[in-house]
């Protein structure tokens, strides 16, 4: 029998039995003291083994139905657990009982010198106290050279507790606490310890991390270079290698240890490099867990290269208005010094400017030039160029933009005679035929009957980069009087007809010999010439006419001041937006001008199926234009392409199939800011005064009620209901359903304006003219009216000229045919025509105005005359409005003092939201 754990099977025949072994005597614990006779009998009906610090002092007595351990003299080697345990039983019943040998000279016994776990593991230190009665007095202590360290306990982050029975417990283990321990305890006063260490494993949880740099090289023959292998790891144990090849290469290490993580560092340095250096490189580390392996390429070259490739072919063919990407890769060594793109014409002798985007991994390039929308102009050459020590590289695409064909029939003398002639035009050439069909048509419907009479097809023209032009003739002796004759052309994108009835052509062939200037023809000569003056006479008042115009513009591209726009018809439109128009219950009329009306509807389901919202509908007159109804088009595109935002009039939905164009917006209970600055200053002011006017020193502003509609003829404008957003038609008396109703007033809160709402007001502007300027898109009528409060006072930029009656509305001042907003604009766009973000900054420094002024009309007592445009030329301001801020007032007068008169002086709208 050893000295470890002693594993006693009994052999006993005993009968079967239900109960749990018992350990005599009973009790947990059993303490003796030193050269005691102790005897722990277990009592089982089946067999049993006993576990525990069992030692030669101890005899098994195995008579059934007990088992018995017996030791005539206890020493302090006795003190442990004893566990009897049940054997064959599935449920494994057990009995334990813990003896303390008492001996105040040897108060510990240790059952292991030493311990080992892997970090993050419970530590159990088995120091075991020979006497219970001392539990009292037990520490823990690092040791240091077989002493205690007065005061020195252990790691401060080291969490541990004891247990008379099981020891010292430290729990989660870390690295750093691998360490030899001190089990103290105060016996009669003095310090009695044993020792036992702590072997703390690092968890590996995989092989080594490895670098290799770089992960490329490239060197000419003779220069230097330096590959460098890197592995770390948590444990210290582990190996790294450098290969070239199969070859592995003999360098010196370096070892370090930062941030929890052994290091080490092979570095390979080569000085000069020759052709036997280039080759395969491969940094390998090993450890318990495995092996870890990167490689990289080394290529030594006789001289510098420069390579210039494409995945794409030289010969690009697209069609008209569709966006290309233009690719190429380059390889060089050295570096890139300098790399571009160009246009080579034919078309522009001025360098465009391109925009692309270029790419660097190591010694390769790749750079994408992109074309969207591609326009007429810009079919031609383009060229990458690109330069280093080696020297300069050029690739160069042929771009030609494809066409579908477009068809038109002349006269023309052929041989003395009179024939028709089809001229089709397009990329690639068109193919040209007549055919023709019986009775008098529009055009020829199926494949109608091939003219085998048709000379040609003649190429006109067929020059790079341009369409190619061809003909096709049919002699007029050929065609017959009660037939259509169509000439058709089509090719890959396309094709294209024109039909000819041949009514009059007999006559025109056969006329008799009778004298050209005969009285009826003057007549009839004279007649059309009065017409025609009478059509160009209409056609100058309808261009004079004003038309439905959308005001905002996205800039595509800008150098300078010249700004490129993007054409809206040309934006996207996605179906998503498209919304029943048997779900809209159609409300009162908000708005109504010239060319179409705002009004307030009810939609079910908008954005969720059971939802009931409130919303504001812009609709067309049925009297509207083609080009109308493209712009209210155009503004539903914008605003979709702009997408929501808090202080912009969003978009909600559309209904562009099945009938007139509707376009759903966001409802703002609170109408214009214009009209709501007017009420409110009425209401607090007194109808007897203006904003101009300041009121009687008093507690601050009043909330007066209004019961009276009233109209301000100041602006030009009338104030006709608070659901109105800005005034889009003649005031009238005629009707009770302009004026304010008591249901209208109600909507608004009687809370009379302090300084923070229209400061508020004014930021939230801001913001908004910050979001449109972030996408690129140009306001262009900036003012109050343009502005609309909704629920909460929130303020939102819209643009409502569509319902806005600008014929009647003194604002807007005729400049050559159009009617523009001459008080809100700035200098350039006055007198330059000019529109750029800035001048949108300058409007906003008039709308702060008539946020200031509460609603007064711009340059009051000023008519818009020469006089007006000498003022604003020579840097004329405004006086400072009655309730703004002094730093308000600084903010409104830099956006159109004598420095912002010119566009780069001034701010940004995002610069503003603070205001």
């Amino acid at each position: 029998m050893g000295l470890g754990t002693l594993l006693l099977l009994l052999a006993v025949t005993a009968w079967p039995g239900q109960g749990v072994p018992v350990i005599e005597p009973s009790g947990p614990e059993l303490v003796v003291e030193p050269g005691a006779a102790v005897t722990l009998r277990c009592v089982s009906n089946v067999s049993v083994e006993w576990d525990g610090p069992i030692s030669r002092s101890w005899t098994l007595d195995p008579d059934a139905p007990s088992s018995a351990l017996t030791t005539n003299n206890a020493t302090f080697q006795n003190t442990g657990t004893y566990r009897c345990t049940e054997l064959g039983d599935p449920l494994g019943g057990s009995a334990t009982i813990h003896l303390y040998v008492k001996d105040h000279r040897r108060p510990w016994r240790v059952l292991a010198p030493e311990v080992t776990v892997l970090e993050g593991q419970d530590a159990r230190l088995p120091c075991l106290l020979t006497d219970p009665a001392l539990a009292g007095g037990v520490s823990l202590a690092l040791l240091r050279r077989l002493s205690v360290l007065p005061g020195r306990a252990v790691l401060r982050q080291t969490n541990y507790s004891f247990s008379p029975w099981h020891g010292f417990t430290i729990h989660k283990a870390k690295f750093i606490e691998g360490q030899d321990y001190a089990c103290t305890v105060l016996v009669d006063g003095r310090v009695v310890w044993s020792s036992v260490r702590l072997n703390v494993q690092k968890v590996i949880p995989g092989p080594p991390t490895l670098t290799l740099k770089p992960t490329e090289l490239v060197r000419i023959r003779g220069e230097a270079a330096q590959i460098v292998c890197s592995a770390t790891d948590v444990d210290v144990h582990f190996e790294v290698f450098l290969h070239r090849g199969d070859t592995k290469l003999a360098i010196s290490q370096q070892s370090d240890f930062h941030d929890n993580r052994y290091q080490k560092v092979l570095t390979l340095d080569l000085d000069p490099v020759g052709f036997q250096d280039a080759g395969n490189y491969t940094c390998m580390a090993t450890n318990a867990r495995g092996t870890h392996a990167t490689s990289m390429v080394f290529r030594v070259v006789e001289g510098a290269y420069l390579t210039l490739t494409s995945e794409q072919s030289l010969r690009q063919e697209v069609a008209v208005g569709e966006k290309l990407d233009l690719k190429v890769k380059v390889e060089a060594y050295p570096s890139l010094q300098s790399f571009n793109w160009t246009y080579q014409g034919p078309f522009s002798d001025q360098q465009p400017e391109l925009s692309f985007e270029t790419s660097k991994d190591t010694y390769r390039y790749a750079s994408t030039l992109t074309l969207p929308r591609l326009k007429p102009s810009e079919a031609g050459r383009y060229s990458f160029l690109a330069r280093n020590a080696r020297g300069e590289g050029v690739l160069t695409f042929e771009l030609t933009l494809l066409y579908p064909p477009e068809v038109r029939i002349t006269w023309s003398l052929v041989n003395g005679s009179r024939a028709l002639v089809c001229q089709a035009s397009g990329y690639p050439q068109p193919n040209v035929t007549w055919v023709w069909c019986g009775g008098h048509t529009d055009r020829c419907e199926g494949a109608g009957v091939l003219v085998q009479e048709a000379l040609g097809p003649e190429v006109l023209s067929q020059e790079p980069f341009h369409k190619a032009t061809v003909q096709r003739l049919l002699a007029v002796g050929t065609l017959e009087r009660n037939r259509t004759y169509e000439c058709r052309a089509c090719n890959s994108l396309g094709n294209s007809s024109h039909a000819f009835q041949p009514v009059s052509v007999a006559a025109q062939v056969h006329s008799p010999d009778e004298p050209l200037f005969t009285p009826v023809l003057v007549a009839c000569v004279s007649i059309m010439a009065l017409l025609l003056l009478l059509l160009l006479l209409l056609l100058y008042k309808y261009k004079q006419k004003p038309k439905y115009q959308v005001r905002w513009k996205i800039i595509e591209s800008f150098a300078g001041n010249s700004y490129t726009f993007i054409d809206p018809t040309q934006l996207p439109y996605s179906e998503k937006w498209e919304f029943p128009r048997n779900k809209l219950q159609f409300g009162k009329t908000l708005g109504a001008g010239a060319f179409g009306k705002v009004v307030e509807a009810t939609a079910f389901g908008l954005g969720q199926e059971d939802a009931v919202l409130k919303v504001a509908v812009k609709m067309l007159k049925s009297t509207a234009h083609a080009d109308e109804k493209e712009a209210l088009m155009s503004e539903l595109k914008i605003m979709s392409h702009l997408g929501p935002h808090e202080n912009t009039v969003n978009l909600l939905g559309a209904c562009t199939h099945g009938g007139p164009v509707l376009v759903i917006t966001e409802y703002c209970c609170y109408g214009d800011l214009l009209n709501f600055l007017r009420r409110k200053a009425e209401a607090m002011l007194g109808p007897g005064l203006n904003p101009g006017q300041s009121p009687e020193p008093g507690p601050g502003y009043k909330n007066i009620p209004l019961e009276k509609k009233y109209t301000r003829r100041d602006s030009g404008f009338s104030s006709q209901g608070v659901d109105a957003y800005v005034e889009m038609r003649p005031v009238s008396t005629s009707s009770s359903n302009d004026s304010f109703s008591e249901q209208d007033l109600d909507k608004e809160d009687g809370r009379p304006l302090e300084l923070c709402d229209l400061l508020r007001f004014s930021s939230q502007v801001a913001q908004g003219m910050a979001f449109l300027a972030s996408k690129n898109c140009i306001h262009r009528d900036v003012a109050a009216r343009n502005v609309l409060l909704t629920s909460g006072h929130v303020a939102k930029i819209g643009d409502f000229g569509l319902a806005r009656d600008i014929m009647n509305d003194s604002n807007y001042i005729v400049k050559g045919n159009a009617r523009l907003p001459v008080k809100w604009m700035a200098p350039e766009s006055i007198f330059d025509c000019v529109y750029t973000v800035q001048s949108d900054v300058w409007s906003y420094g008039i709308l702060l105005w008539e946020i200031f002024s509460l609603g007064l009309n711009p340059y009051p007592g000023i008519l818009v005359n020469s006089k007006f445009y000498k003022l604003v030329k020579d840097g004329y301001q405004m006086a400072q409005p009655a309730f703004a801020p002094k730093n308000m007032y600084v903010t409104q007068r830099g956006e159109q003092g004598t420095g912002a008169r010119r566009a780069g002086h001034r701010g940004c709208p995002s610069r503003r939201v603070d205001v």
